[in-house]
C-alpha cells in the first residue's frame, strides 16, 4: 500500500446542462436520474472507485442542492485509510465571481491540491456513461513519464466533426488538439477513425499546478481544460492520448465494453436508456464485477397485478403495474402504471403515475408528473407543443417536474 502512488481525482460537476433542458430546469446535469435508481454522476464515482481511487471531491456549482445531498447521502466511505468522497462547492477564494471554465474551477480549488499533495491529480468529467477502469490509464501515463494524458475514444472519422479531436503519432503522443475540425485526421492504424476525446485527463501534479496558474493569469485564455490546459501540454511535447479501447473491464461484454455516451442531449439521453433494455443490452447494468454504485430507497418490490406486463424494461423497486403495459421502457422507483395504460419507449422519473387508459410514447416524465386517465403524451407533437412540453429534434417529448397531464 505504501508503494502505491498519491492520487486526487477531481470530478467537474458544475456544468449547467443547458441541451438537457428541461431536465436541468431544477437540478445540475451530473444529478440528473439515470437508468431507474442512478444518478449521471455515479457512473464516474463507480468507476473510481472501483478503480481504488477513493480520495475525490465533486467541484459542484449550478443548482446543485440535489448533487450535494445525493452525494452526502451515498457516497460515504470509510476515512481509517484516508478514503472520501466530498462535495466542493464554488467558494470565491480568488474573487468575487464564480467560475469562468473547468480549468478555472480547478484554479480555484487549488487548495485540495495544496492540500492532499498528491502525485498526480485525475481530473474527470461528471456526466457520461461508461465503464472504466481508471487504474489502468494512470499507469500507462506513469509509464510514459509525460505530464498529461488524454482519454481518447475511437470514433468513425465521417462523424468526428462533432467532437474534439486528437490528432496523435504512431507512440500515442499528441500533434494537436482540435476543437471540431472539418477535416478530423485518421488514426496512423486506422485511416478512417479519429480520437475523440472523452474529457477525462490525468496530470503529474507538479507541471499541472505551474500550468494552472500560468493560466490564471492569461487574459486571453479560456480557462478550459480542453481549449487551454491540453494545448499547453500539447504544444510542449509532453501530452499523450491514451486509447480507450485498450482499457480491460472484468466481465465487459462484447457489446458493451468501451461502451461510452455523452448524453448531453434529450435525444442522446433517451437513446442511452433504449440501450440498457434489450435482452443483450449495448450497456449491461448488470455487471458484478464492477457494479454501479447508488443510493437506493428502502422500498418493496415492484409489484404485477390485474395482468401487468412490462417487456424488455426496466422496473424499479416500489413500482405498481396494475393492469398496465410497459414496453421497452425505464421506470423509476415509485411509479404507479393503472389499467390499460400503455408506455412505450419511454423514461419515468420517480413518483409519477400513470393513469388509465393513457398512451406514453417516446417520452420522459419528470420526478411526480401525474398523467391523467385517457390522457396522451408523446402521440401527437403538434398537441405536446401545444401543451407547453418540450420536443426534442428527434421527436422525444419532455414532461418537466410535477406537471399534470389532463386528457384532450
Amino acid at each position: 500500500m505504501t508503494d502505491r502512488p498519491n492520487v486526487l481525482a477531481l470530478v467537474l460537476a458544475g456544468g449547467e446542462g443547458k441541451r438537457l433542458m428541461p431536465l436541468t430546469a431544477d437540478r445540475a446535469k451530473p444529478a440528473v436520474p439515470f437508468g431507474g435508481t442512478y444518478r449521471l454522476i455515479d457512473f464516474v464515482l463507480s468507476n473510481l472507485v472501483n478503480s481504488d481511487m477513493t480520495k475525490i471531491a465533486v467541484l459542484t456549482q449550478y443548482k446543485s442542492h440535489s448533487l450535494d445531498r445525493h452525494i452526502s447521502q451515498t457516497w460515504r466511505m470509510s476515512t481509517l485509510l484516508g478514503s472520501y468522497v466530498t462535495s466542493v462547492p464554488a467558494q470565491q477564494r480568488t474573487g468575487k465571481q464564480w467560475y469562468s471554465g473547468s480549468a478555472d474551477a480547478i484554479f480555484q480549488s487549488m487548495n485540495l491540491i495544496k492540500d492532499e499533495q498528491p502525485d498526480y491529480v485525475v481530473v474527470f468529467g461528471a456526466d457520461n456513461i461508461y465503464r472504466m477502469d481508471v487504474e489502468a490509464m494512470l499507469q500507462a501515463h506513469i509509464e510514459s513519464g509525460l505530464d498529461c494524458t488524454v482519454a481518447g475514444i475511437r470514433v468513425p472519422r465521417a462523424e468526428a466533426s462533432a467532437f474534439g479531436i486528437i490528432d496523435a503519432a504512431e507512440d500515442n503522443k499528441i500533434n494537436e488538439f482540435l476543437e471540431k475540425p472539418a477535416d478530423p485526421p485518421g488514426l496512423p492504424d486506422s485511416p478512417d477513425e479519429s480520437f475523440a476525446s472523452m474529457g477525462n485527463y490525468i496530470f503529474t501534479t507538479e507541471p499541472f499546478v505551474k500550468c494552472l496558474y500560468e493560466d490564471a493569469e492569461n487574459e486571453e485564455s479560456k480557462h478550459d481544460m480542453g481549449g487551454s490546459i491540453v494545448p499547453y501540454f500539447v504544444d510542449r511535447g509532453r501530452a499523450q492520448v491514451y486509447d480507450f479501447t485498450l482499457n480491460d473491464v472484468p466481465e465487459s461484454t462484447e457489446k458493451d465494453r468501451n461502451y461510452w455516451r455523452d448524453v448531453g442531449t434529450i435525444d442522446a439521453y433517451h437513446t442511452a436508456h433504449m440501450d440498457l433494455v434489450s435482452v443483450n443490452p449495448e450497456f449491461n447494468l448488470y455487471n458484478r464485477k464492477w457494479p454501479i454504485f447508488s443510493f437506493q430507497e428502502q422500498l418493496p418490490g415492484a409489484k404485477f397485478t390485474l395482468r401487468g406486463t412490462a417487456e424488455d424494461s426496466i422496473v424499479s423497486a416500489g413500482c405498481i403495474i396494475s393492469g398496465g403495459d410497459v414496453d421497452r421502457s425505464v421506470l423509476s422507483p415509485n411509479v404507479v402504471v393503472d389499467k390499460w395504460a400503455n408506455l412505450e419507449e419511454s423514461v419515468v422519473f420517480s413518483g409519477a403515475r400513470i393513469g388509465r387508459n393513457a398512451v406514453i410514447r417516446r417520452a420522459i416524465l419528470d420526478k411526480h408528473v401525474i398523467v391523467e386517465d385517457g390522457a396522451e403524451v408523446g402521440v401527437d407533437r403538434e398537441a405536446d407543443l401545444a401543451r407547453g412540453f418540450f420536443v426534442s429534434d428527434g421527436g422525444i417529448t419532455v414532461v418537466s417536474k410535477s406537471q399534470r397531464v389532463a386528457a384532450q
